[in-house]
């Protein structure tokens, strides 16, 4: 699984994906950031981490585009498919390797904190509370983004169908409200990423929240590994 990993870290800085995907979270981060900065230091995480919510949901589905379907269109799953490591080890090894460029991008926050710590005395809770709850997003929306990946060999395919399912998520909390029927809402809320989001940047760190985001992501790697479990066995 350490090959797989390393082979896909490799990809990533021989291919754009992992510059554009960094270079866009830097961005946003340092834009929310700075627009905060001289106005209100003691609520600025609170106001980058609620803010990112949209652009980490929206820059992943590029992360995620190409870890399967690219494998497909050039034929080299074929040799994944007969290598003797499991089908579950590949999945995690790529998964593994999404989620480690992300925290690349997620090494912005450094800086960040230490100068907050100049301007002012940071929560801590809150902020660990917050790298956790993006962290955890961001996983689920990787884990996502691999299963559409495992169902197409194109990438562009691979992108839109992962960014309409992040416009799915980022519009479940507007459906709740349009529903009039308590049951649906409530099912809807308990599903919905951005309430779970909530608490995170809010500084509250729930149980709940965090299985939720953990059960999201072994479920989709879960249906991925059947996705190529099938096509081995085909």
């Amino acid at each position: 699984m350490g090959a797989i990993i390393k082979r896909e870290i490799g990809a990533y800085f021989t291919s754009a994906i992992a510059y554009v995907v960094m270079a866009v979270f830097f961005l946003f981060s340092g834009y929310f950031f700075w627009n905060l900065l001289y106005y209100d230091t003691t609520s600025i995480t609170y106001y980058v981490f609620s803010q990112m919510f949209m652009i980490v949901l929206f820059i992943l589905p590029i992360l995620t585009m190409r870890l399967f379907s690219e494998e497909k269109k050039q034929r080299t799953d074929q040799i994944l498919l007969t290598s003797p490591v499991s089908v579950w080890k590949i999945v995690l090894g790529k998964f593994i390797a999404a989620d480690i460029i992300f925290l690349c991008c997620m090494a912005i926050y450094i800086p960040m904190v230490l100068v907050v710590n100049y301007f002012a005395a940071p929560n801590w809770g809150m902020i660990v509370c917050n790298l956790i709850g993006m962290f955890l997003l961001a996983s689920a929306i990787i884990a996502i983004g691999i299963f559409i990946s495992s169902l197409t060999e194109s990438q562009i395919v691979a992108a839109v169908a992962g960014i309409a399912t992040a416009l799915f998520i980022s519009m479940m909390d507007t459906f709740s409200s349009a529903i009039q029927i308590e049951f649906i809402q409530n099912l809807i809320n308990s599903l919905s990423f951005m309430t779970r989001y909530q608490d995170f940047y809010s500084g509250l760190l729930s149980l709940a929240d965090v299985v939720f985001y953990l059960s999201v992501v072994g479920l989709f790697l879960f249906f991925t590994t059947r996705v190529i479990d099938r096509k081995r066995y085909s």
